[in-house]
C-alpha cells in the first residue's frame, strides 16, 4: 500500500476507537445511574466529551510530547477498558474520548513523511468508511456486542492500538496553522463532523439497532451497511474520479432524500399509543412491506455521510487552523452530541426525569431528524463545496482487496449464521417455562452479567423464555441487542417484541419452538409505555398461548393492562402468562388476574415459603408466572439476587397436561 493508504487505516482505527469509547462512556453512565432510575453526580462523566477545551492554551501547534502523551491514553484507555467493572469503564472509556477527540483535528492538519500535502477528505472519509465496517464486523462476530470489548477479545483492541501507534509515528507534525478569516465556516464544519460522528454511532457502526426498529432482517441489513461501507472505502483510493462528476445540487438533494428515508424509517414504526384508560389498546404486528420502503432507501442512501465528511474536512484543512481556533466549533460539536444523547434516552425514560423527560414522549425520531436534518442544512449552506484537487486513480491494489474483502465477507458469513435454531422435540406432555427480568444485562451492584444470566438460562435450558428489560440495542446500552445475542447462542427462536421506537423496556419471547401469530399489545400508561409481547406455539398437538408482560405505573393503568390481559386471552384454552408483573397479590390488577388464572407458585406452595426455606409471600415477589386452569404446574422455582444475575428473582416452572 501507498504511504497515503496506510493513514486511512489510521484514522479508521481513531474513528473505531471514538465510537468505542463514547459509546461505553454512555453505557456506563446509564448503568450507573439506572439503579435509582434518574441522574445524579455520575452524569457529570460526560464532561469528558468537552475535553478540546484543553487545546485553549495553544496558539500554534501542538508538541510532539503531547500528541504522543495523548496516543498513550488513548492506547491505555482502549486497551484496558474491557476488563473493568463499570465505573472503571467510565471513567477509563471517558479518557479514551477526550483523547481521540483531541487528536482528531491534530490529524487532519499533519500529512504523511515524505508528502508535499495533507489528508485529502474523501482518505478521511474513506477511514470512517473503514471504521464502520469493522464495527459491523466485531459486533456481528459476536452477535451484536463488540467482540473487541469483552475481556477475550480484548487482544483485537491492543492490536489496533499498537498498530495506530505505528501510524501516527509515519505523520509529519511540523505543520504551522495559518490565520484564518472569523467567518470562514470552521466552526461549522467542526459541527457537520460531530452530526456525522454521532449518527455513525447511534446507528450505522452497529446494524442491530436498525433491525430493531422495524424487525428487518438482520443479515441483509449487515451485509448492506459493510458492502456500501466497503464500496465507499473502495472508490474513494482506487477511483476518486468517480466523485468529482457530483454536483452540489446532487449532494444536497442526496442529503434531503436520506434525511427523509431516516426518518420515515422511524416514522413508519411509531405507535399511536392509547391516550386515556378508556382508549382501545393499540395491536402492532409484522410491519408489511410498505412499511420497509423507507428503511431500504435509508441503507442505499446513507453513504452520502461519507461524503459528507470529506467536504467538511477539507473545509478545516484548507484553513489551517491553529489549535486554539478549533476550541468553539468542537465544544459547540461536543455539546451537540451530548444533547442529542439525552433527547435519545429521555423518549425511553420520559416518566423517570421530570419535568424535563416528558416532553420527548413517542418523539423517538427527533434526534435523528435533527442530525440528519443539520448535516442536510451545513452542506446547503456553503456557498462552494470545497472537493479534492484533481486526484490520480489510485489503481488496483491487492491490499486494500484483501482487507475489505476480509470485512465484508466476515460480517456476511458470521449474519447469516445468525438466527440459526436447534430442532426442539414436538410431542412433549409438557413445557419448562421461564421468566427473567435481564435488568439489561446487568446484576443488582450494576455490574455486566450477561454471560452469567446465559449460563443461567442454559443450566435450566427452558422451552419457553420471557425476557424483560430486554431492549438494550440502543445507545444508552451501547447498542447491545441481548435478545439477538441470547437467541443465537441458545438455538432459540425470538420475538423481540416492542420495537425500540416505541420506548419501552422490551418484553421478548424466546423458545425453543417456532413462534406464531406474534404481536405487541399497547395499552394506556402513565409513566412507562406498557407493551405486552404476544405469540403462539404448537406443541404435542396443542396451541399454547404466550404472554409476555411488563406493565408499570399508576393503579387505574395497570388496571386497564389487567382487564386487556384477560379479554385477549379468557377465549384461549392453553394459557402462559408470565413476567415482571410489578404487581403484588394483594393489589386489585393482581387478583383480578388471580380470579381467572393459577400462580404457579402459590398453587404448589400455599404458604408462599417453599420446603428448601424460599420465602416468596413478602412484597418482593412481583415476577409471576400464571396459567389456564386446565394445565398443572411442577417444581416451580425462584432464585434470588446476587445468584440471579439481575436485581430481580428469576422464576421457573414445568407446565403439564394430559395427553
Amino acid at each position: 500500500m501507498r504511504k497515503n493508504h496506510l493513514f486511512v487505516i489510521a484514522f479508521g482505527i481513531l474513528f473505531l476507537f471514538f465510537i468505542h469509547l463514547a459509546g461505553t462512556l454512555v453505557q456506563s453512565i446509564y448503568i450507573l445511574d439506572l439503579m435509582n432510575t434518574s441522574l445524579d453526580v455520575k452524569a457529570l462523566g460526560l464532561l469528558f466529551f468537552f475535553t478540546p477545551i484543553f487545546l485553549l492554551p495553544f496558539r500554534k501547534k501542538l508538541p510532539n510530547f503531547l500528541i504522543w502523551t495523548l496516543f498513550g491514553l488513548l492506547l491505555l484507555s482502549r486497551g484496558v477498558t474491557p476488563y473493568l467493572d463499570t465505573l472503571g469503564r467510565m471513567l477509563a472509556s471517558g479518557t479514551g474520548t477526550g483523547a481521540a477527540l483531541l487528536l482528531f483535528p491534530l490529524m487532519v492538519a499533519a500529512k504523511p513523511k515524505g508528502e508535499s500535502r495533507a489528508q485529502t477528505g474523501l482518505w478521511i472519509s474513506a477511514g470512517l468508511a473503514l471504521a464502520v465496517g469493522i464495527s459491523v464486523l466485531l459486533r456481528t462476530l459476536n452477535y451484536s456486542i463488540d467482540y473487541s470489548l469483552t475481556p477475550a477479545g480484548s487482544w483485537a483492541g491492543w492490536g489496533l492500538g499498537l498498530s495506530f501507534g505505528f501510524l501516527l509515528s509515519r505523520l509529519d507534525w511540523a505543520v504551522e496553522p495559518s490565520p484564518r478569516n472569523k467567518n470562514s465556516g470552521l466552526t461549522a464544519a467542526l459541527l457537520g463532523i460531530f452530526l456525522i460522528l454521532t449518527l455513525v454511532y447511534f446507528v450505522f457502526s452497529a446494524p442491530a439497532v436498525i433491525a430493531r426498529w422495524t424487525e428487518g432482517n438482520y443479515a441483509l441489513i449487515v451485509i448492506t451497511v459493510s458492502l456500501l461501507a466497503a464500496g465507499w472505502a473502495w472508490v474513494s483510493i482506487a477511483r476518486p474520479q468517480m466523485l468529482e462528476r457530483l454536483s452540489p445540487p446532487v449532494v444536497i438533494l442526496w442529503n434531503l432524500v436520506f434525511t427523509l428515508c431516516l426518518v420515515g424509517t422511524i416514522l413508519a414504526q411509531r405507535v399511536p399509543f392509547p391516550a386515556a384508560p378508556t382508549s382501545p389498546a393499540v395491536v402492532v404486528g409484522m410491519p408489511g412491506w410498505l412499511r420497509q420502503i423507507p428503511e431500504v432507501l435509508m441503507l442505499v442512501l446513507f453513504p452520502v455521510i461519507f461524503l459528507d465528511m470529506s467536504l467538511f474536512v477539507n473545509r478545516i484543512r484548507r484553513l489551517n487552523p491553529s489549535p486554539r481556533d478549533l476550541v468553539p466549533g468542537m465544544l459547540l460539536g461536543s455539546t451537540t452530541l451530548v444533547l442529542l444523547v439525552f433527547i435519545n434516552i429521555f423518549t425511553n425514560v420520559w416518566g423517570y426525569i421530570e419535568p424535563v423527560s416528558t416532553l420527548f414522549r413517542n418523539l423517538f425520531w427527533l434526534p435523528y431528524l435533527l442530525i440528519a436534518g443539520g448535516i442536510s442544512l451545513l452542506v446547503w449552506s456553503r456557498s462552494k463545496f470545497e472537493t479534492d484537487p484533481a486526484q490520480e486513480s489510485g489503481g488496483f491494489h491487492w491490499g486494500w482487496v484483501v482487507l475489505l474483502g476480509v470485512i465484508l465477507l466476515g460480517s456476511s458469513f458470521a449474519a447469516l449464521r445468525t438466527g440459526r435454531v436447534q430442532p426442539a422435540e414436538t410431542e412433549k406432555s409438557s413445557l419448562l417455562v421461564m421468566t427473567y427480568n435481564i435488568q439489561a444485562g446487568n446484576d443488582s451492584s450494576g455490574e455486566q452479567s450477561f454471560d452469567r444470566q446465559l449460563a443461567l438460562i442454559r443450566q435450566v435450558s427452558p422451552d419457553i423464555l420471557a425476557l424483560q428489560e430486554s431492549d438494550t440495542a440502543r445507545i444508552s446500552l451501547n447498542n447491545n441487542d441481548l435478545v439477538l445475542y441470547f437467541a443465537s447462542k441458545l438455538g432459540y427462536h425470538s420475538y423481540y417484541g416492542p420495537s425500540t421506537v416505541t420506548g419501552t423496556f422490551g418484553t421478548a419471547i424466546l423458545s425453543k419452538y417456532p413462534l406464531l401469530n406474534t404481536h405487541t399489545v399497547f395499552t394506556y400508561s402513565d409513566q412507562d409505555e406498557i407493551g405486552t409481547a404476544e405469540a403462539e406455539i404448537e406443541v404435542g398437538g396443542r396451541r399454547f398461548s404466550l404472554y409476555d408482560v411488563h406493565p408499570d405505573g399508576s393503579e387505574p393503568a395497570m388496571l386497564v393492562w389487567a382487564q386487556t390481559l384477560l379479554e385477549r386471552s379468557q377465549s384461549k384454552p392453553y394459557v402462559i402468562a408470565l413476567g415482571d408483573f410489578n404487581l403484588r397479590d394483594y393489589e386489585e390488577a393482581y387478583q383480578l388476574i388471580a380470579s381467572e388464572y393459577t400462580n404457579a407458585w402459590v398453587s404448589i406452595y400455599p404458604s408462599k415459603i417453599s420446603p428448601d426455606g424460599t420465602d416468596m409471600s413478602g412484597k418482593n415477589r412481583i415476577d409471576h408466572i400464571f396459567v389456564s386452569p386446565s394445565l398443572g404446574v411442577r417444581n416451580p422455582v425462584y432464585v434470588l439476587p446476587p445468584a440471579s444475575a439481575t436485581d430481580h428473582a428469576v422464576h421457573w416452572a414445568e407446565i403439564f397436561w394430559e395427553k
